[in-house]
């Protein structure tokens, strides 16, 4: 995993996970008590609300990004921007704070990294072509959002199986973070396609670049346990956890205090991976995140199913018991135990073994169905 130095605050594997606070100098933004007109109240903001509660990095948003209200231009962004670059002069300490602009215009991002801030957050995936430019004339860091190439068209990405491609829409720079984008971001995205990204999260790690997340109270998590956007914090908490033990880096929220929290809770129970110069241990749970890190590193996608193991308490009928464990002796499954069996193997091992009992006894189908299901 690629590690991202954004103005000193490294961020990847190797390192607690980070926490974008936000600012919003857009009156249009949902979330009212981010939203300042002013520089010295916003300042003040940054200082109490964000970085006493634990923020690594604030991200000061020029516009809402909500699909039903209308793009602002650059030169309305440009206009904003001074509101922004005003703050962050006067916040006290800012040269220990990381400061993000939220932009999907490269002149916006020139002048914003030319008048103090350190990265960019681009929630238009690079559809500005000058923006990897723009950021390596910088050194700074940027979040590439997943979106259509499309400067009006943020994150619209309408089918989950896109993603990931749109991520590198344009290539990366050498301090690319990877953001897979959720929420309402366009009318054809469900909630359904926000809990499909969030199941499929390492997968996006096969880029070998560090993920941003940013979950805060959105729709998908409410929906589940049934809560207003106010009472929305505990399943974004849960949430975070998640996303942080399934390997996100970055967490952007509303809440610091309490995410920063549960960002480490998250990173605390992360499985441990093996990582020197020369081994790496790839966090790979699925045949298809197999097949991500496979054609990152140039290798033949098709050796991913031997990548992937799966692990199963069978109970089958009694007189059928030997019929299995002989079927996994003519194969490299593992098939142990009495009345239950412990059966375990790669996915092509497993599809073998299921074509076995398949063909010894019609009796077995559904258990080789079952099996079959499972590891596609």
């Amino acid at each position: 995993m690629h590690t991202v130095d954004a103005a000193g605050l490294r961020i990847g594997d190797d390192h607690p996970p980070r926490i974008m606070g936000v600012l919003n100098v857009s009156k249009e933004s949902p979330y009212s008590p981010s939203v300042f007109d002013d520089p010295d109240e916003a300042a003040a903001y940054v200082e109490s609300e964000l970085v006493a509660e634990g923020a690594d990095i604030v991200d000061v948003g020029l516009e809402s990004a909500n699909k039903r209200l209308d793009v602002l231009d650059e030169a309305s962004e440009l206009e904003r921007l001074d509101t922004a670059i005003e703050t962050i002069e006067r916040v006290d300490g800012a040269d220990d704070v990381t400061f993000s602009i939220e932009t999907r215009y490269a002149a916006v991002a020139d002048a914003a990294l030319e008048a103090g801030f350190d990265m960019v957050n681009d929630v238009c995936g690079f559809a500005d072509p000058e923006m990897p430019a723009v950021c390596e004339k910088h050194d700074a860091a940027v979040v590439k959002m997943a979106s259509p190439p499309d400067l009006e068209r943020p994150g619209a990405i309408e089918d989950v199986d896109d993603i990931y491609d749109a991520l590198a829409r344009n290539g990366f720079t050498e301090k690319t973070i990877l953001d897979p984008a959720f929420g309402g971001w366009s009318e054809a995205k469900t909630l359904a396609d926000d809990r499909e990204t969030f199941e499929r999260l390492r997968e996006f790690r096969g880029y070998g670049r560090p993920i941003l997340v940013s979950i805060n109270r959105k729709n998908f998590l409410r929906d589940i346990a049934g809560r207003s956007t106010e009472e929305a914090l505990p399943v974004s908490l849960a949430a975070t956890s998640m996303a942080v033990e399934r390997g996100a880096h970055v967490i952007r929220t509303h809440d610091v205090a309490e995410t920063r929290d549960a960002a480490l809770v998250g990173h605390a129970f992360t499985r441990e991976r093996h990582r020197d110069r020369a081994v790496e241990e790839l966090d790979v749970t699925t045949v298809r995140e197999a097949e991500r890190h496979i054609a990152r590193l140039g290798g033949n996608a098709a050796a991913a199913e031997d990548a992937v193991a799966h692990a199963y308490e069978v109970r089958p009928p009694a007189d059928m018991r030997h019929t299995l464990v002989s079927a996994a002796s003519d194969t490299d499954v593992v098939c142990t135990g009495h009345e239950t069996l412990f059966v375990a193997g790669t996915t092509t091992e497993l599809e073998a073994f299921a074509d076995r009992i398949t063909s010894a006894s019609k009796a077995l189908a559904g258990i080789a169905g079952e099996i079959r299901s499972s590891v596609e």
